[in-house]
């Protein structure tokens, strides 16, 4: 049986057209939530939007989910996301930010240009969604919950740029936490360890790895498994729900024992 905890709430979900995005649109709209999906991904996301709305509909707590095409590292659309929101539905209770990148490689050759868009996506575009949101948010003492990475807290090799805008959103969301606490909006993050995922296809290991090399890797590694993006969706749902009204600032690990 599906929760039916979030009815009536607006919730934006960025990098909804695949993996965990795609998942958290799916299970909020089942919870009866009113998803405002975002993606730079027009088809995928479409996609996304059907199978969101079936999920609400099979639930049967009046949840239902909308597209908005956007590049979120940029304001104009970062700003026309959350207006798009406050336009069909007149009000907005949270958002969870799930849209990011990833490009693996050694430091001493990972190319500036790599470098700044994952910035750009990933933390920039973090900053905007939450800078556009909380106006709102702050009038429906809403949440927001923030996607950092097992990364965020221990080396990751090869993922210099990624680790980087993962740990500054985790740092972001700890200062959103304290300064608007008394409001009060929550944030919290999420810290996926490895999932399936689209975003984990692009992790290309370098073709000359060394034995040493070879046991960080195995470290990073989910002794578990992989995770479906589903059991991160899951965790989602509960933060932007009243069961986590007493939890902000914190990073919840959804690793398969990883850190273990």
């Amino acid at each position: 049986m599906t929760c039916d905890r979030l009815v009536d709430r607006v919730v934006i979900v960025t990098g909804a057209a695949s993996g965990i995005g795609r998942a958290t649109a799916a299970r909020l709209a089942s919870e009866g939530a009113k998803v405002v999906a975002s993606d730079i991904a027009a088809d995928a996301l479409a996609e996304s939007v059907v199978e969101a709305n079936a999920a609400a509909k099979e639930s049967g707590h009046g949840g239902e989910a909308i597209a908005v095409v956007s590049d979120i590292s940029k304001e104009a659309d970062a700003a026309a996301t959350v207006g798009q929101a406050i336009d069909s539905f007149a009000k907005l209770d949270a958002i969870a930010n799930i849209a990011g990148m990833l490009r693996s490689g050694r430091t001493h050759t990972f190319g500036l240009d790599e470098w700044n868009r994952i910035i750009s996506v990933n933390l920039t575009g973090t900053f905007l969604m939450c800078r556009e949101a909380l106006p709102h948010l702050m009038e429906s003492k809403g949440s927001i919950v923030n996607s950092a990475s097992t990364s965020s807290t221990f080396g990751h090799p090869w993922m210099g740029a990624y680790a980087a805008s993962k740990g500054a959103i985790w740092s972001f969301t700890q200062t959103l936490a304290v300064e608007y606490c008394k409001v009060p909006v929550r944030a919290n993050c999420i810290a996926p360890g490895s999932v399936h995922s689209g975003i984990t296809s692009n992790v290309e290991f370098p073709p000359d790895l060394t034995e040493k090399e070879g046991k960080l890797v195995r470290r990073i590694m989910s002794p578990t498994g992989f995770g479906n993006p589903a059991d991160v969706a899951s965790v989602v749902a509960m933060l932007l729900s009243d069961d986590a009204r007493h939890i902000t600032g914190e990073c919840i690990r959804i690793d398969g024992g990883t850190h273990a």
